[in-house]
């Protein structure tokens, strides 16, 4: 018995054949057709049969066979197996940095850190084997943040074509401090994450009605939120299709200026209004305050429609953050009050200036009043100016030029209610799980690749959070029992051949079933040794 090989241009074709005499001539038979087989699998079955006769010697062949413990494959695996499916992978493209962006997107999933990290990452991760490139250092993958600015917008374009928008659109911004003082966006601003002194850059965020963001924009950190605005604007109108397209920012984002520009594109708009312009409609009699008694209450004037609600537990937040600032008024007085008995000689009216000012940054100095007798100082409630302070405590209103037919108050309301989605993806962009900052670049176009790298991490977060919702692990947890399966490498003569995936533990299962996923049962060993330029050793501190 044996293969019979056959080889053309087109195609290859093994056939299991045995010989046979019949009328004293020797007949060859075919018993199988084994076409279908890997190279591998028929150089396998040709060692079996030349050896037939003498297993033994197959025996002195598996002594050249060593098993060595390979790198992690699962969390790589899965992580690109999320990025095929969600589009990712086709939208960076085939090429080397199509491929280096890509890593890049998994290790910011992974282990969050510097272009150096991610490197080191590569080391311990099967990520040349699975996803096909060659070696490379954190040089290579500095250009790849060039690239990804560059190519920002057909990424993005391409993205967007896989799952388009159903024509609402949900944006906000937030900014990042930065530790250095270099980075090209670096400047102060209203600092949202509340470290003074320190520079930052702005961050814009475009989603569509579902919470997936499609497109990312970093700003000077002195820019305002409302000249972030324009520029969403045009994306839309330009590359997102245009049409019947409504826009839902906060009271901060969409002022008056802004919905000229939104209605001169034909665009409509859901925004809020400020406290300010609410006691203003109230003085001219278009709003009524027991409006805000109703569930969701609406108000029409001149084609504007305003949505009113109360909502009791913001209302009784405030309440109790009012009692919380005063009782850190009445402690900040009786310390003031023991500094004035023990030194006779201090002045009373610093004193009291002081306490005036500390009550002015707690923002109650509109309803407390302050006075001093004797040189003890002590605060009394106005209620008539607490009662106009609270009229409106818990009261918001919405604003929009949708027609009712086009959107009822319900809706207008819960869209509005949907930028707590953009929240939660800066969030979680910043803080949980992927960690923009630090931000270990300085050039305007590696921080915009920067920036995009984390965006589309965060679509891979978003869907596994999806997928392991019924599963009793963050996503964190989750990547990391991954990054326990291991590769089993399989060497013949001290040369890597393939590696063998084992078959995963229970938990491991549950995270692959939920995601959808399979794990491949073999990989190929490249062999590829991926190591970064400068040596970790050399340059820690002694």
């Amino acid at each position: 018995m044996y293969i019979d090989t056959c080889k053309t241009s087109k195609y290859v074709r093994h056939l299991l054949r045995e010989n046979y005499r019949e009328g004293g001539k020797v007949k060859h038979r075919t018993v199988a057709n084994l076409s279908s087989c890997s190279e591998k699998e028929i150089e396998a079955m040709k060692l079996a049969l030349k050896h037939k006769q003498d297993l033994s010697q197959l025996i002195s062949v598996s002594r050249d066979i060593t098993l060595r413990q390979g790198k992690s494959v699962g969390s790589v695996w899965v992580v690109y197996e999320t990025a095929k499916r969600l589009g990712i992978v086709d939208a960076l493209g085939t090429m080397r940095h199509g491929k280096l962006a890509l890593w890049q997107v998994i290790a910011r999933v992974i282990n969050q850190g510097s272009r150096l990290s991610a490197v080191r990452l590569a080391g311990t991760h099967a990520a040349c084997d699975i996803l096909g490139f060659s070696a490379f250092n954190e040089d290579d993958l500095y250009r790849n943040l060039d690239w990804l600015a560059e190519n920002q917008a057909d990424i993005e374009d391409r993205l967007y074509l896989k799952s388009p928008s159903r024509g609402l659109f949900l944006y906000d911004v937030t900014s990042s401090y930065l530790e250095g003082a270099c980075n090209e966006f670096a400047a102060f601003g209203y600092n949202r994450d509340g470290k003074k002194g320190k520079r930052q850059i702005v961050i814009g965020l475009l989603c569509d009605d579902k919470g997936r963001p499609l497109s990312i924009e970093i700003f000077p950190g002195n820019t305002q939120d409302t000249a972030t605005f324009a520029s969403q604007i045009k994306k839309i109108s330009e590359r997102f299709g245009g049409g019947d397209i409504t826009l839902v920012g906060d009271r901060g984002m969409i002022k008056n200026t802004q919905q000229k520009d939104i209605l001169e594109h034909e665009f409509h708009y859901i925004t809020a209004i400020t406290k300010p312009q609410i006691e203003s409609l109230l003085d001219q009699g278009i709003f009524q305050l027991t409006l805000f008694d109703q569930d969701i209450a609406e108000v029409e004037d001149k084609e504007v429609r305003y949505i009113l609600r109360m909502n009791p537990v913001r209302a009784l937040e405030i309440q109790s953050s009012r009692q919380d600032k005063l009782k850190s008024l009445n402690k900040n007085i009786t310390k003031k009050n023991s500094y004035l008995a023990e030194h006779p000689g201090a002045g009373v009216e610093i004193a009291l200036r002081d306490i005036n000012e500390y009550a002015s940054k707690l923002r109650i100095s509109g309803w407390v009043i302050i006075e001093a007798h004797d040189r003890i100082i002590s605060h009394r409630v106005d209620d008539e100016a607490l009662e106009a302070e609270s009229r409106l405590d818990g009261c918001y209103a919405l604003k929009t030029d949708l027609k009712p037919f086009q959107a009822t108050r319900e809706t207008v309301h819960d869209r509005y209610k949907d930028l707590a989605l953009v929240e939660w993806a800066f969030r979680t962009s910043k803080t949980v799980e992927l960690e923009m900052r630090p931000i270990h670049v300085r050039l305007a176009s590696r921080t915009k690749g920067h920036a995009f790298v984390v965006m589309l991490a965060y679509l891979i977060i978003r869907e596994l959070v999806k997928n392991w919702n019924s599963i009793n692990l963050t996503v964190g947890e989750g990547i990391r029992e991954l990054g326990a399966v291991c590769a089993m490498d399989i060497l013949v003569k001290g040369k890597p051949v393939c590696a063998k995936i084992p078959e995963p533990r229970e938990l491991i299962k549950d995270l692959l079933s939920s995601a959808c996923i399979t794990l491949p049962d073999v990989l190929p060993s490249k062999g590829i040794t991926v190591a970064t330029r400068k040596s970790l050793v050399n340059n820690r501190k002694t």
